[in-house]
């Protein structure tokens, strides 16, 4: 197949305008066959040297899901302490993470010693192996999102934290902390930009060398 109707691409489109950043969920349970189906998409990937270096940790436990959400709220905690005056109470008054309410929590992280794709695409940019796993979770996200799930993106945290909490190996750098369920509400507007944070740009800045 050479392209897409144009209805698909219209429907594509309307997806990725919905695909937004989640905090607010109900707590209702996700059914683990319709999990699997998102993640999935991992495996749909591309990535650097076909290395598939994404590496996923479910933080299920009381004892690992307390601890992530109390790594977030001293991470959080001092990064409040670096804002002032007005922005500081725009800031405290932002829902950064879904974490105490999200039924499903997935660490994600990446091998940066994974022998898999021989280093191929890799030995000048090692960085590489993390885009690899940030193109991963967009697939994964949007997997999601057409089925109606919310993804929120946690990225408040120390992940030397986290990665002793949760034991997972040396050579595995976390990329994102992700939260899962079904959104309160939904809507095609960032919430950071609803509640006047910041603004998306008008036209997207492209330079000609």
């Amino acid at each position: 197949m050479n392209s897409f109707s144009p209805d698909f691409q219209t429907e594509l489109a309307h997806l990725m305008r919905w695909r937004r950043d989640v905090r607010r969920f109900r707590t209702d349970p996700v059914d683990e066959a319709l999990l699997m189906q998102c993640l999935d998409a991992f495996s749909m990937a591309p990535s650097v040297g076909l290395s598939e270096p994404w590496r996923i940790v479910r933080v299920e436990s009381e004892t690992a899901r307390a601890a992530a959400l109390d790594n977030y709220r001293s991470a959080n905690a001092a990064a409040l302490s670096g804002q002032e005056g007005d922005q500081a109470a725009s800031y405290g008054a932002l829902k950064l993470s879904g974490m105490a309410e999200a039924p499903v929590q997935l660490a994600i992280y990446c091998d940066e010693t994974t022998p898999k794709g021989k280093g191929l695409g890799a030995a000048s940019m090692p960085e590489m192996r993390r885009y690899s796993v940030v193109g991963a979770i967009n697939l994964f996200w949007l997997a999601a999102r057409a089925r109606g799930l919310g993804v929120g993106w946690v990225s408040i945290l120390d992940p030397d934290r986290m990665a002793r909490d949760l034991q997972v190996p040396q050579s595995w750098l976390l990329v994102a902390y992700l939260c899962v369920g079904w959104p309160e509400q939904t809507g095609t507007v960032p919430e950071l930009e609803t509640l006047n944070w910041e603004k998306r740009r008008a036209q997207l800045p492209v330079e000609t060398r």
